[in-house]
């Protein structure tokens, strides 16, 4: 018993040595990009690395604001991420409650066409968006990019295997008592899916933030560019000064540590529970 005991515990200690390792070698790239974008230019690569800087340089968290417009592209990034977010969340929850608790002809079939999607890369299809948006005269607004990612695959499935572990029982009775399908959606599956819809929040929220081939390519004006074409702007106009660049990416970085950090709870929740169902 005592040797089992033992082994238990060794077996406990090297999970926890291991995954505090894996954490600290995850999490050293941001503690650097942390470091040195309080750094001047000339310290930054300095070998070996200074982690806490004996004179933070926190002029730089300054002068990021005035080398471009940095506040209008934060602007025009926070508005398109929460505009397509909000779209994502009624968009997939609704389309999702449909494949879940409806009955409908070929209802599996068009499931398992609009999922079939997820596996064409964006890049085989994105010519023909982008003849479309010209068509439609949408090019150079952030409408084509709300437009192109208010829909998404994932989303509904996400939601939808989210939705298939809510006994149907509960529909049917809401529908007896004279509630509609509108009327069920909205006061019975919404409120008892916040783990799947803050998951499908932090990662619609992400990459929409993080987005940059979609608006390299639609666009051009400088008033109408995301953060992340900002960054890159940026690193052109000033390749020698690293630190005002960590320091750039640190400020793009905040807004989507702070959505995970204020959803995480519901984000484990949410990936723990729409993984059960098929």
């Amino acid at each position: 018993m005592r040797i089992a005991g033992r082994r238990v515990i060794a077996k406990t200690v090297l999970l926890y040595v291991i995954v505090l390792t894996v954490t600290m070698v995850m999490l050293m790239p941001f503690a650097w990009m942390l470091s040195a974008s309080l750094k001047l230019s000339r310290d930054v690569f300095a070998f070996p690395i200074e982690w806490i800087p004996s004179q933070p340089q926190w002029q730089n968290y300054v002068d990021i604001w005035t080398k471009i417009p940095l506040a209008l592209f934060i602007y025009n990034t926070s508005k398109l991420t929460i505009i397509v977010t909000l779209l994502q969340l009624l968009t997939s929850s609704f389309a999702a409650y449909a494949f879940a608790k409806l009955n409908f002809p070929y209802k599996n079939t068009l499931f398992l066409g609009y999922i079939a999607t997820i596996a064409m890369p964006w890049q085989v299809y994105m010519v023909p968006q982008f003849l479309l948006m010209r068509e439609f005269g949408l090019n150079n607004t952030h409408l084509a990019l709300i437009c192109l990612q208010a829909f998404t695959a994932f989303g509904v499935f996400l939601m939808r295997q989210f939705y298939m572990s809510i006994p149907t029982e509960l529909c049917e009775a809401a529908r007896i008592d004279g509630m509609n399908e509108y009327q069920i959606w909205a006061r019975i599956m919404l409120p008892l899916s916040k783990p799947a819809l803050s998951t499908l929040t932090i990662f619609t929220f992400v990459s929409t933030w993080n987005d940059f081939l979609g608006p390299m390519i639609y666009l051009t004006k400088t008033e109408l560019k995301t953060v992340q074409i900002g960054l890159r702007m940026f690193i052109s106009q000033y390749s020698a000064e690293y630190g005002l660049i960590m320091a750039a990416s640190v400020v793009a970085l905040v807004p989507v540590l702070v959505v995970f950090l204020a959803l995480q709870r519901f984000f484990v929740e949410g990936i723990a529970s729409t993984g059960l169902k098929g």
